[in-house]
């Protein structure tokens, strides 16, 4: 009796939830439900961290660098998080995939060997070292106090000022087509969202609440990237299928080259490689990646930072570009302009919109944590950079030499991150309802403005004393003469130089590259000052540290061994 009991029951519940999987308006409502549980959970443990993390922003040494106290992991993923934001996933992702095909995955592989194994390996250390003996907490006061220029350290301030406003801007433009298509949510609250909780947790928690949260971000960035990757490739028939299909698909710029979108370099290697270049050597100049070397805790932190950041951008830039390498396969489902031309922006949403509603919610929270931990990055270095390279040495000089004390520093700093998160909002709103409409091009041309003026001068500070800030000032001016030009041409309609170098994106290789031939030829024609003084910078990579044996083997147990 009990059995058939049960049996009747268990009967009845599948047939309830049957009915209930039939019925179109109960699952519009769970499916909502649960992507707005996701979200809840997501920014109640954002919120949380910022909470949690507010003492260790008391100062301004902690809100800007944690105290110089950040471990290897917190670190590494705090670089990898600012790397890669909704700006790859959605922009560059799509449009280099449509592009270049499966070839793409190059630019993933050049990010984690160049743009973080190396980055790690040649700037860590060095940055870390000169910029604690300098006592600089960010990139513009260390160039005035390397080359002894408060008129340098100002210049590169305003050059961040301009340059890191509409790169914040491209990050809300990814969220806009994900939102639209899940929660069918105007673009502006969209923007507002985003931008008021990043704005809490960076303002009440400083950079160790960036860097905790970069961290749950970066953790769901690696496990959503694979699951999204696995689900696309799923819903084409699996990894063989879709890449015979897409074998399939002719070329414009390579009519010749059968399967041209699965070969091994693509149908245009020589433009590949130059987003390969500027997307992987760039980084190396842009003041919030190398800013986080300067608060890593130690050496030991560092060897182990560098193995966790690459092994980062190996699974997230190499699946973004490889999962966009598919977007040939949806070309009857994107969207395109008046010309024919692809709206790349929509090729990644396109890819997602088939897959089943949990993992689309898996993908909002993984859009989200790309662009709001690049978002607080960004924001963080621009409000510190503002305040204490421009506005204290400013009131300062207004003052005869009374500068501003902690508490008013990091009040100004908290201002200026609010600033800069309004202002980036309020240009996201305005540039998606102009003409510009692919995000890869604000980035491109900031990419390549802030890589142009500081890669060189910051790299070459670093390993020669022979640098002079008449070089740093050379770099300045062709790395931002190079892409404002480049800028000039686009809204023209010209070519700059070469249809090749119309392309922001090689337009900013070309300034990183000027700039590095730029400044050893400028320094050798130049004259260096205080030598004495450089010697002693200098002299901070020789200073005698003690380690335990079990880190290093001394001397005499070397010869033993």
């Amino acid at each position: 009796m009990k059995v058939s009991l049960i049996q009747s029951l268990i009967g009845e519940a599948i047939k309830f939830t049957n009915y209930l999987r039939d019925n179109p308006l109960f699952c519009y409502i769970w499916c909502m439900l649960v992507k707005c549980i996701l979200l809840i959970l997501f920014f109640a443990v954002m919120i949380g961290v910022g909470i949690y993390c507010r003492r260790t922003a008391s100062d301004v040494m902690g809100f800007v660098l944690g105290g110089r106290n950040v471990g290897s992991w917190l670190t590494a993923f705090a670089f990898g998080t600012s790397y890669f934001s909704a700006v790859i996933f959605v922009g560059y992702a799509g449009q280099f995939g449509w592009k270049y095909g499966l070839a793409a995955t190059w630019i993933g592989i050049g990010n984690a060997l160049i743009g973080s194994l190396l980055a790690w390996r040649i700037l860590g250390r060095r940055t870390r070292l000169m910029t604690q003996h300098l006592q600089s907490a960010t990139m513009p006061d260390f160039f005035g106090k390397r080359f002894f220029s408060n008129e340098l350290k100002v210049a590169a301030s305003i050059i961040v000022f301009v340059f890191l406003i509409p790169y914040t801007a491209s990050l809300y433009n990814g969220l806009s087509r994900l939102f639209s298509m899940a929660f069918d949510v105007d673009y502006v609250w969209c923007v507002v969202g985003m931008a008021v909780l990043t704005g809490i947790y960076v303002l009440v928690g400083g950079y160790m609440a960036t860097a905790v949260n970069d961290f749950i971000q970066g953790m769901i960035m690696l496990v959503g990237i694979c699951a999204v990757i696995a689900s696309v490739l799923s819903g084409n028939g699996g990894f063989s299928s879709a890449v015979e299909s897409l074998s399939q698909v002719p070329s414009e710029s390579a009519p010749g080259l059968n399967g041209a979108f699965v070969s091994f370099l693509g149908p245009q290697p020589i433009y590949l490689l130059g987003v390969v270049l500027l997307t992987s050597l760039g980084t190396w100049g842009l003041p919030q990646m190398v800013g986080k070397f300067y608060a890593i805790r130690n050496e030991a932190a560092i060897r182990k930072g560098t193995f966790i950041s690459t092994f980062f951008a190996i699974i997230v830039a190499g699946g973004c570009y490889f999962l966009g390498g598919f977007g040939r396969l949806y070309g009857r489902s994107i969207e395109y302009t008046a010309a024919g031309t692809p709206v790349y922006d929509s090729i990644v949403p396109s890819m997602l919109a088939t897959l089943p509603d949990l993992m689309i919610g898996v993908v909002i929270i993984l859009v989200l944590s790309a662009s709001m931990s690049t978002l607080s990055s960004l924001v963080l270095t621009s409000g510190s950079t503002l305040t204490l390279d421009i506005i204290d040495p400013a009131l300062a000089k207004m003052r005869r030499g009374g500068r501003m004390n902690d508490r008013s520093q990091l009040l100004c700093i908290r201002l200026l991150v609010l600033f800069f998160i309004i202002v980036s909002s309020v240009l996201a709103i305005v540039q998606a309802k102009s003409s510009v409409t692919f995000i890869a091009q604000l980035m491109g041309i900031s990419w390549g403005a802030l890589a142009g003026a500081f890669l060189a001068p910051f790299l070459y500070g670093l390993y020669w004393k022979r640098t002079t800030s008449a070089s740093v000032w050379a770099s300045f001016i062709t790395g931002v003469g190079v892409m404002c030009c480049c800028m000039y041409c686009i809204s023209a309609g010209k070519t700059f130089i070469s249809p090749y170098f119309t392309s922001p994106i090689n337009a900013g290789v070309l300034a990183m590259l000027l700039g590095l031939a730029v400044v050893p030829a400028v320094s050798i024609l130049s004259r260096v000052g205080r030598k004495e003084e450089v010697e002693g910078m200098f002299g901070c990579y020789n200073s005698v540290v003690t380690v335990r044996a079990a880190d290093s083997l001394s001397e005499e147990a070397e010869r033993q061994g």
